[in-house]
């Protein structure tokens, strides 16, 4: 089995030494210079391990790695980054990553914990319970795998872009996404659909999860700044 990584890294004397050196343990490697073309490539291809830079342009490491998670909970992330903080650090970790090693890192201790990260998804090592496999609120149920949930009005079959928004406000719970930031990462950073677009899948839910959708307990539009889901009565 030949193993494929995605690395994303905008230093292109490092990019160039990484590709190089992954290549030769026997990995293939589709590297690219920002996130945007990560999101394409990730969408387009299949891959066994993604390492990500933060700070990129267009779009940084950790968007990728959101966009990436709402779409699979099992590949895994390692970030590369100058940054050195524990809060960088946790933010990464609370997108989704696996692993973090900061810049400058060993070459040799990068090419082990690659092979310790694919290792470990090949086995399917425990991994702690994703809630977005599933999520239960109130009397509803979401099921993220099949596309069906259970609701108010019986089981309903949703659509892949009804998935995606509902697993980013849910992974997002109790704080406003912005209605820019859903489009981007929902929809694609080709493609800027009208904010009405939202409003119609908020409206869709609500019709769907809410008791009363003239006061909605779980999903609420924040005037002028985006939407929010709660899951305990506001």
């Amino acid at each position: 089995m030949t193993y494929r990584i995605l690395l994303a890294e905008d230093e292109e004397h490092l990019q160039d030494a990484l590709k190089l050196n992954l290549e030769a343990e026997g990995y293939e490697v589709v590297a690219v210079s920002n996130g945007a073309d990560a999101i394409r490539a990730f969408k387009e291809q299949r891959f066994n391990l993604a390492v990500l830079d933060i700070m990129m342009p267009e779009v940084d490491g950790l968007q990728v790695c959101e966009q990436i998670r709402l779409e699979d909970v099992e590949m895994p992330v390692l970030f590369l980054t100058a940054k050195d903080s524990t809060q960088d650090k946790i933010q990464g970790l609370k997108k989704g990553a696996d692993d973090y090693i900061t810049k400058p890192f060993n070459l040799e201790e990068f090419l082990l914990r690659v092979r310790v990260l694919l290792k470990h998804s090949v086995k399917g090592a425990d991994k702690p319970d994703s809630p977005l496999v599933s999520y239960k609120f109130g009397n509803n149920e979401i099921d993220f795998i099949t596309y069906k949930a259970i609701c108010q009005s019986g089981e309903i079959n949703l659509t892949k872009k009804e998935i995606k928004l509902l697993k980013l406000l849910i992974s997002r719970k109790n704080e406003v996404v912005s209605r820019e930031h859903i489009l981007r990462t929902v929809w694609g950073y080709d493609v800027y659909p009208s904010t009405r677009t939202i409003d119609n899948f908020i409206l869709a839910f609500r019709k769907h999860f809410e008791k009363d959708q003239r006061n909605p307990e779980y999903f609420h539009s924040v005037r002028g700044v985006g939407y929010k889901f709660t899951d305990t009565p506001e």
